[in-house]
């Protein structure tokens, strides 16, 4: 072959061979300079939004509040990409809708550091994983609007009870509550020196706060914002809904809801749903109780109650080693009064020396039941601890919301060793490392970390794929080993 032939045929061959290297090493993530993105995060960031809105005419219990200006906050954690996402790699956005008393920073974004590289935070693994993240604190939560004469009145947490004959002889007036851990007289109790000064006040609202559609409300107003922020490939979002946040998620997707026009237009905008330690068995719609419902706009807890999340059985406790995390129920404590600077500054005999107090709205629940669930067909993902006590949020409710949901596309996950606080228990002893088998959701050879890791894991699988090992359908239990098995 003459020269000037091969050191042609040689410039092409290393030219093709430079080509298909950069092409390699750009589906990698590396590629050239200027044309270098990542199929993974390389961080993570953190920010706080607030939406804008006027209360809806008729939706919350008290009149007064109709037309009043108010926000919802929105706590995101996203994933970053230094060099850019790269262009075959899915946008994957989830709202994530939290429960009765603890709002929704300190439930999904728990920053208590935990052994082995892991955490604590929903959020934050989920955005490693590539899924940008959106949990609210709906209304008369956290940083969100509560009002000046709703919970941000002391003079509106509970008054004494009424007399057995429906008398009140107290100048102040009386309290019903038509729901066991709606307290009454904490004024009293919890907020008589600090800040009232010595006596009980009349109410400025008297009436519950809200009612399961006020915050479905929000919820669709949270799913429009994370469409037009994340941007997700499918234009659809993942709902993951803790505890009563579950029956806020089914309420959401409840096409027949008579009270919220337009639920056929947001079911359209969800993928697939989460119900993780959910509520279920509530009334399909709102109906007053015999005795009324609760006369007071809000509820009060403290430390105690906080940490009652992870209370178990007490032969649970002894055997679910490390079930509690060292110093994750302070730090949830610690985020609830962070998040409620009017609250923490309340309790106590000493104002100058305030114990906290976590204040939540009191509220009427509804449309979370087998008549609802049995007509949804959003592929589910149902997740809860074989050790959670919490009423209608036991293993028996979960296998009832499991077994009326009507999509063919569902599973169901418990855990052992897990409580109501699931999502933030871990696990410490010879328990962790399984005699055959693998933690579901780690690598092989490593030991199971707690519950959190397998919610965290089952989760992200189930926004990114619909599926929990693999499976679309079907019944697992996780042992206390961590070790994921079909459910007979």
């Amino acid at each position: 072959m003459p020269r000037k032939c091969w050191l042609l045929l040689l410039s092409v061959g290393m030219i093709a061979g430079a080509l298909a290297s950069g092409s390699a090493r750009a589906a990698d993530g590396v590629g050239s300079a200027d044309r270098r993105c990542d199929r993974t995060p390389t961080d993570i960031s953190v920010e706080d939004n607030y939406l804008d809105f006027l209360v809806p005419p008729g939706l919350m219990p008290d009149p007064q509040f109709t037309d009043r200006p108010a926000k919802i906050q929105v706590h995101r954690v996203q994933p970053v990409y230094a060099h850019g996402r790269c262009s075959n790699v899915p946008s994957r956005a989830a709202v994530l809708v939290h429960g009765r008393s603890l709002p929704g920073t300190p439930v999904f974004d728990l920053r208590q550091p935990v052994a082995r590289g892991e955490t604590l935070s929903m959020q934050q693994a989920l955005a490693r994983a590539g899924i940008d993240t959106f949990a609210p604190s709906l209304l008369g939560y956290a940083r969100s609007t509560r009002f000046d004469t709703g919970l941000d009145d002391p003079g509106n947490a509970s008054l004494r009870p009424y007399l057995p004959d429906g008398s009140c002889p107290y100048p102040e007036g009386c309290d019903r509550s038509h729901l066991p851990f709606f307290h009454l007289d904490q004024q009293g109790t919890l907020l008589l020196n600090n800040p009232l000064g010595g006596e009980r006040v009349a109410h400025s609202s008297n009436s519950r706060f809200g009612r399961t559609d006020v915050w479905v409300r929000d919820v669709r107003q949270v799913i429009d914002d994370a469409i037009e922020r994340a941007r997700p490939t499918d234009g659809k979002v993942t709902l993951v809904g803790y505890s009563l946040g579950g029956t806020t998620v089914g309420r959401t997707l409840y096409a027949a809801n008579p009270v919220l026009p337009g639920s056929d237009a947001v079911i359209a905008k969800v993928n697939r749903a989460v119900y993780s330690s959910s509520l279920f068995g509530t009334p399909t719609e709102e109906a007053a109780p015999a005795t009324g419902f609760t006369s007071f706009p809000t509820n009060l807890s403290v430390r105690s109650t906080s940490d009652a999340t992870w209370a178990m059985p007490q032969d649970r406790d002894v055997a679910c080693t490390g079930h509690t995390v060292p110093g994750s129920q302070e730090q949830m404590w610690n985020q609830l009064m962070e998040e409620d600077p009017v609250g923490r500054s309340w309790g106590g005999t000493d104002p100058a020396q305030p114990t906290g107090v976590n204040r939540t709205p009191t509220f009427s629940s509804y449309g979370w039941n087998s008549t609802v669930a049995h007509q949804q067909t959003t592929p589910s993902l149902v997740i809860d601890g074989l050790d959670d006590t919490t009423p209608m949020a036991t293993p028996a409710d979960s296998r009832a919301l499991y077994d009326s949901l009507g999509t063919s596309k569902k599973v169901l996950v418990q855990v052992q060793c897990a409580s109501h606080a699931m999502l933030w228990e871990g696990c410490s002893g010879p328990r962790c490392t399984p005699r055959t088998g693998k933690p579901y959701g780690t690598a092989a050879g490593r030991v199971w970390p707690g519950p959190h890791a397998t919610a965290q894991a089952a989760i992200t699988e189930w926004i990114k794929n619909g599926t929990f090992t693999g499976a679309t359908n079907g019944r697992f239990t996780v042992d206390e080993s961590g070790v994921a098995h079909p459910a007979p």
